[in-house]
């Protein structure tokens, strides 16, 4: 919470969960699925397809197989060449698809994890390109957690929307429309009718359903952020013995959580077994038609069986279906948020054809600068001051008087509301902000490391400094000889 008791917005684009939001965030994935560059990627894509329609054709054929298997066991022939080829084409059928199905995994992986890569590094540099407001705004820790749950979800979404659920409603279409052509219209219809409640029961649950996972990953998100910051803020706790205190903090966001997880827990009961007494009604109805069948000699044993393979082939699935379908909604809200922070606005940027600042003097001014963070609050008014190149000016005042937003606006992670600032007479306005902070040298108020080694935190100013360079830095800053000294 800010000083002026304002909560931070919430992430932009958060979450909606509504069919139009989740059909978006699909096609925000389409870029990286099929890059405009990428041909090896669209082949693999390509590739993988074919091995998935495969794979599906011989799914479809194997009870035809099992069938033929049955019916002439049943002749007066017993067990000769005919039946043994048919059971070994079957075992065959099963093999070969669920190797069609392994290659098809082994050929998308490159493209799946390559589309996951691009967009979390799109998303890593979109953020960086963003304002300091929106980030002083937000909780990093929030934005790490969408950002990883975003990544997940594409994972998710790749493997089970493209190769499973797509698929799997192709196959029910065909396997309707054979039991139709073979038997009776019955068949056809009441299979398709038993999926299409299942599928409504489903998602109107899973609608219901989808505010108490909301509220898991609000309130995750909530404790997250409170041991993220109490954690930063390690030596501070310690200063106060406030240990107690942050525990307790802690724990008020994992009893939020708590809560939300078992009223989410609860209701996917309900779901299941619901979907299960669904299935079994199903079942029940379409073996009778088949029993039926069977007594008046319309239709073979090996009938019966083909029908309850398809059934079986059919709703192991879509009982899967059911819980894939609960993750593709979240997983969903999930992208849906990661590639709502790609749509955020920077509120700095670059007009367009400045050129980079070419510093020959180091002069800088401020001329007449107004400015605020909030528009009833102003914090600079009228600031007029000039630094002739090689001085020093110092400047001085309480907490709160603008000493940091001065900086901040040298560097122009703000625009001014008024005025100008200058660098050897040009507006900082009219470059690129990159320019412009690799000419200006600071010393941040704040001691910052970054988790990795010494020698990386002082090359950090000039990444690609050599070791000698780097050395000559240390020994001008006079820790030379102590970092050296270090175990």
């Amino acid at each position: 919470m800010s000083l002026h008791g304002r909560m931070p917005p919430p992430l932009a684009g958060g979450p909606q969960g509504t069919v139009a939001d989740g059909l978006r965030a699909l096609r925000g994935l389409i870029p990286y699925l099929w890059p405009r560059d990428g041909w090896e990627l669209r082949l693999r894509v390509v590739a993988a397809l074919a091995r998935l329609a495969g794979g599906k054709l011989i799914n479809i054929a194997v009870p035809f197989l099992y069938k033929h298997a049955v019916d002439t066991l049943g002749g007066k022939y017993g067990l000769v060449a005919a039946p043994v080829m048919l059971i070994v084409a079957y075992g065959l059928a099963r093999v070969c698809s669920q190797g069609f199905n392994e290659l098809r995994d082994a050929v998308f992986a490159k493209v799946e994890q390559r589309a996951i890569r691009r967009l979390a590094l799109a998303t890593f540099r979109h953020l960086h390109a963003l304002s300091l407001r929106f980030h002083l705004d937000r909780r990093t820790g929030g934005l790490a957690r969408a950002v990883t749950r975003g990544t997940q979800a594409i994972d998710f979404l790749l493997t089970f929307i493209l190769f499973n659920i797509v698929p799997t409603v192709i196959e029910i279409l065909i396997v309707c429309a054979i039991l139709w052509r073979l038997y009776d219209w019955t068949f056809a219809a009441v299979t398709f009718a038993t999926i299409a409640v299942y599928v409504a029961f489903t998602f109107a649950m899973t609608d219901w359903r989808v505010r108490f996972r909301q509220e898991m990953n609000a309130r995750d998100s909530e404790a997250n952020n409170s041991a993220i910051d109490s954690l930063i803020n390690y030596e501070t706790v310690k200063y106060f013995a406030n240990e107690a205190h942050e525990a307790r903090r802690y724990d008020r966001s994992l009893q939020a959580y708590e809560a939300a997880a078992v009223r989410s827990e609860t209701t996917l009961a309900m779901l299941n077994v619901g979907q299960g007494l669904i299935v079994a009604c199903a079942l029940i109805g379409v073996m009778l038609l088949a029993a039926q069948g069977v007594a008046d000699k319309r239709m073979t044993v090996g009938d019966f069986v083909l029908v309850n393979a398809y059934l079986i082939q059919l709703y192991m699935p879509l009982n899967f279906l059911g819980m894939v379908y609960r993750n593709i909604k979240q997983s969903l809200v999930d992208l849906e948020q990661m590639l709502a922070l790609l749509k955020v606005t920077p509120e700095i940027v670059d007009r367009p054809g400045v050129p980079a600042l070419a510093v020959t003097r180091g002069a800088v001014a401020f001329r007449h600068v107004d400015f605020r963070y909030e528009p009833r609050r102003p914090i600079l008014e009228d600031i007029d001051f000039a630094v002739p190149p090689g001085h020093t000016v110092a400047i001085v005042g309480p907490s709160g008087a603008g000493k940091s937003t001065i900086a901040r606006l040298l560097f122009r992670f703000y625009d001014v509301d008024a005025g100008a600032i200058e660098i050897d007479g040009r507006d900082i306005r009219e470059v690129t902000q990159d320019s412009l902070r690799r000419a200006i040298g600071v010393v941040p108020q704040d001691t910052v490391l970054f988790n990795d080694t010494i020698l990386y935190n002082i090359a950090y100013g000039r990444p690609g400094a050599s070791r000698a360079e780097i050395d000559d830095g240390a020994r001008s800053a006079r820790i030379h000889d102590f970092v050296m000294g270090l175990p």
